[in-house]
């Protein structure tokens, strides 16, 4: 599995304990966020919101770790876009109902509140819980095919309720587009997915404005 890592300035220092959890997985990890405090531009949790929301339209991952302080602020961020499907892990409980029951593509960390002694331990947990080979086999077992069509139902909303990716980000301001789509470790990631990306308008629209930057 493909995985990007996108942190924001809040929680940036928390960066390097995201990627020793994750390590010994057998996982690629494209660590693409502010990994310190000290990092120029500083990225809000609107910025790495769509960061996720391209790369997962893009197929340029297949599944994004995020979070914020609390982890809401990225939660709701992240879920103003279609086809994007986030779960709010605090512990591994919370992981472990998240893979079986709703399968999906990124989850919201909350790395300062309540980010206390053993944190580090407990992130380790959590992707215990999350990376399974379980995922969506349904908890308890006997509920897992009306929960398959939950999943199935909300994609179907998702798509329903949302305006395609590209007329978003086209509608996006301008300040926030241009910080989010030119940071450095982003941006080569985002172009070369563009090249091969499936959705012309997408592409179109990425294009659009990486040649609008300054």
């Amino acid at each position: 599995m493909k995985i990007a890592v996108i942190n924001e300035i809040s929680a940036a220092d928390k960066n390097a304990d995201i990627l020793r959890a994750l390590e010994g997985r057998g996982h690629e990890i494209l660590n693409l966020g502010n990994t310190s405090g000290n990092d120029s531009p500083a990225l809000l949790y609107t910025h790495t919101g769509l960061m996720s929301a391209l790369l997962l339209h893009l197929h340029a991952v297949d599944f994004i770790v995020g979070g914020c302080g609390t982890g809401i602020g990225y939660l709701n961020s992240v879920m103003q876009y279609p086809g994007v499907f986030c779960g709010h892990l605090l512990n591994p409980l919370d992981a472990f109902l998240f893979a079986r029951i709703n399968t999906g593509n990124c989850v919201s960390l909350a790395l300062n509140q309540g980010y206390g002694w053993a944190g580090d331990v407990n992130l380790r947990l959590i992707f215990d819980a999350l990376f399974t080979p379980e995922t969506g086999s349904g908890y308890p077992p006997h509920r897992a095919e009306p929960q398959r069509q939950g999943r199935e139902m909300l994609a179907q909303i998702s798509c329903a309720t949302h305006r395609p990716m590209a007329e978003i980000l086209l509608a996006l301001p301008a300040e926030m587009t241009h910080t989010t789509l030119s940071y450095p470790r982003f941006r080569p990631v985002l172009e070369a997915a563009t090249e091969t990306a499936s959705d012309p308008a997408l592409s179109t629209a990425i294009k659009s404005v990486l040649k609008a930057l300054p």
